[in-house]
């Protein structure tokens, strides 16, 4: 998942207009911590088997008729869309796949000489990412394309997490991860998405990074493409974040939300507020909540991502979630947050809700 950066013009200036107020983050010394459950404004259709990830496509013409686009994670799984009352749209949900797991969507990739947006979720027992164009989520990858080649051992090439990251000059990668992985800081494998000539998909590899405990697993990724970093749950031990371009290396940046949490760290998504502001959302599995941590960091100190509020939500043990800060229609003003739950669905909240008093909205 990522910060959301705007694909038109339009959606912009309507942004600009709502960042009209003070939108600065309020980082209190003292993290708030809300025990009420907070309920969705809608909750979708189920799938038929287990949902896992979700990720939200913005109509560039109308917001109002946006998509959210969520994983069925069984060998006969697949990608399924709902419009943004968790309506689920059966002329594009996507079926007969082997067991994808998470999912994230990228503006403008150039196929044919013309920019396609695309969805792109990892198939587990293929070990292939599949791609789709959005909204009408036609395949655009030639059957699949396998990654981890060369990988043995046991769940090493068995996928998991994806995060796309498209850079300033237009190049988009895809981030991705597995079941199981080393411990020498090559865990996540980075590949560059390209057309093959004949308006599909390649993925060509153009490095290996991140720093694994060993203690669990590693799901969770999310990309900033606005400020150029990564994201991703160590699953037993905390977040990590790197630089998402390959050029600036592989050092990491930071390693926060170590305490706290009473299960695994997952899904992680991100509120963008301005250009250089707004919050990281990660779910604390075993206590159906979402910690929260400021996107800039601490005055000086960009890398430093301490606590600022818990939430109690409806969603169960969730895993994937996606979250964006565009005005979508009258329910979501401040955008939308999507969590995946464990009864077959995804639970769709105001941003207003999530925030509370003490974390700002974009309005």
């Amino acid at each position: 998942m990522k910060a959301f950066i705007l694909p038109a013009v339009g959606l912009a200036a309507s942004l600009v207009a709502c960042q009209s107020g003070n939108n600065t983050p309020i980082h209190s010394a003292k993290a708030d911590t809300v025990s009420a459950v907070i309920q969705p404004v809608f909750i979708t259709d189920t799938v038929a088997h287990d949902t896992d990830d979700p990720a939200i496509w913005i109509n560039p013409a109308d917001p109002s008729r946006s998509l959210i686009i969520g994983t069925d994670k069984d060998q006969d799984g697949g990608l399924y869309v709902f419009d943004l009352q968790g309506k689920l749209q059966r002329d594009k949900t996507v079926t007969g796949l082997k067991r994808p797991d998470n999912v994230d969507i990228e503006y403008g990739l150039m196929l044919a000489g013309k920019p396609v947006d695309i969805a792109v979720t990892t198939e587990r027992f293929t070990h292939k990412l599949r791609i789709y164009s959005v909204p009408d989520m036609k395949p655009f990858d030639n059957g699949g394309i396998e990654v981890f080649m060369g990988e043995t051992g046991e769940n090493v090439r068995d996928l998991m997490g994806i995060a796309l990251y498209k850079d300033k000059s237009g190049k988009i990668y895809a981030i991705v991860g597995r079941k199981s992985g080393p411990t020498d800081g090559t865990y996540l494998w980075q590949y560059l998405l390209e057309d093959n000539g004949k308006g599909q998909v390649k993925a060509s590899l153009v490095r290996k990074f991140g720093q694994y405990s060993g203690l669990k697993e590693i799901e969770a990724i999310a990309v900033d493409d606005q400020l150029g970093y990564v994201y991703y749950s160590d699953e037993g031990k905390g977040v990590r974040k790197y630089y998402a371009d390959p050029e600036k290396g592989n050092e990491e940046l930071a390693l926060f939300a170590t305490n706290g949490f009473t299960e695994d760290h997952e899904g992680i998504s991100i509120y963008q507020l301005t250009d250089s502001t707004g919050y990281i959302l990660v779910s604390d599995q075993g206590a159906n909540s979402f910690q929260i941590f400021p996107r800039e960091g601490t005055s000086g100190k960009p890398h430093n991502h301490p606590l600022l509020r818990k939430v109690t939500v409806k969603a169960s043990h969730s895993d994937g979630s996606d979250i964006v800060s565009i005005p979508l229609n009258a329910r979501f003003p401040n955008g939308l947050f999507v969590a995946m739950s464990d009864d077959k669905t995804f639970h769709l909240y105001r941003w207003e809700d999530i925030a509370g008093k003490h974390l700002k909205s974009i309005r």
